[in-house]
């Protein structure tokens, strides 16, 4: 379903990408995901997840750079209601 939603940041302005990043999550029913395009390794949205959504997000590595990182990011199957 939401397998092939990509989501590529890279024209944003970076205050608008964490905001658009984390609409797109919410939106996912449970058990789907997303690729994230960025040209930065996003690893502070990594732990901005992990913070705000522990154990209901899932991050895989994609593509790592130098220029592109692509980034699977899920929503768990056991995601609460307020994740939504």
């Amino acid at each position: 379903m939401s397998e092939n939603l990509e989501l590529d940041v890279r024209q944003l302005v970076p205050m608008q990408r964490h905001q658009s990043i984390f609409r797109t999550w919410q939106n996912l029913p449970n058990g789907t995901s997303f690729i994230l395009i960025n040209d930065h390794d996003p690893k502070p949205l990594y732990y901005q997840f992990d913070a705000e959504h522990p154990g209901e997000f899932t991050w895989d590595y994609l593509e790592s750079g130098p220029e592109t990182w692509r980034v699977r990011i899920g929503k768990t199957a056991n995601a609460s209601a307020d994740a939504t």
